[in-house]
């Protein structure tokens, strides 16, 4: 299945019901509202950076990848399940998400993918230890994000690949507005922010290959570890 037809099923894939799941994937009515309310966005909209940040996994990928913060793997268990030879490991601070993802690969029949709750700026792996790291949605919540990208960083075998998502500021007023007002004080999302310049600064300073963009404000990235 291409990947872009895995992401547009993803909610079915996966028969997930809730408002959180559905909100992530634009595919109910409460989070197609919240898409365009806060995001200006419609589900092909959404489908299409998710597409952008994934495009970093090969298809036929057999390395060993870490994805941080998995939530409740909405978005990633179907993708999996397209990629049996890989070595798949997921980590979240909740508990709580964590066990929803590994409930969707347990439904799923995924063999390949472990769970682990850990923190992202300490991560319990060595240096070197996975050739992808991926992060959907993960770096504008994270409370300590320079020593998340330190970890990412680390734990990234030299010509591995990092690549994700997620939001920057002073793209669109409103979603800036939901950000600041809504999102930080129910504590989903975490100060200080990307912009896009900053971000490209920062992971041309870390990375070689860089390919990112935005749509609206989202960013996605794909790049590489120099050998």
């Amino acid at each position: 299945m291409e990947r872009k037809e895995v992401i547009r099923g993803a909610y079915r894939l996966t028969g997930g019901n809730n408002f959180y799941d559905g909100m992530i994937t634009c595919s109910t009515l409460s989070g197609k509202a919240v898409c365009r309310l806060v995001w200006d966005m419609n589900k092909a909209e959404c489908d299409a950076y998710l597409e952008k940040a994934l495009s970093g996994i090969p298809d036929d990928f057999s390395g060993k990848l870490l994805e941080v913060p998995v939530g409740t793997g909405i978005l990633t268990m179907p993708v999996y399940q397209t990629l049996p030879k890989a070595d798949i490991t997921c980590l979240d601070y909740s508990a709580d998400m964590m066990g929803q993802a590994q409930e969707k690969a347990d439904r799923l029949h995924l063999k390949n993918v472990t769970f682990r709750q850990g923190d992202v700026g300490a991560l319990p792996y060595a240096d070197g230890a996975f050739d992808i790291v991926l992060s959907l949605n993960g770096f504008h919540a994270f409370p300590d994000k320079e020593a998340a990208y330190r970890e990412v960083f680390r734990v990234l075998r030299p010509g591995g690949t990092f690549c994700g998502c997620f939001y920057v500021r002073d793209e669109q007023k409103r979603t800036d507005w939901f950000i600041r007002h809504i999102y930080e004080k129910a504590g989903f999302f975490t100060p200080p922010y990307e912009t896009v310049s900053s971000l490209k600064a920062r992971l041309d300073g870390m990375y070689t290959d860089v390919d990112m963009g935005n749509l609206k404000s989202m960013a996605w990235f794909v790049c590489r570890k120099s050998k």
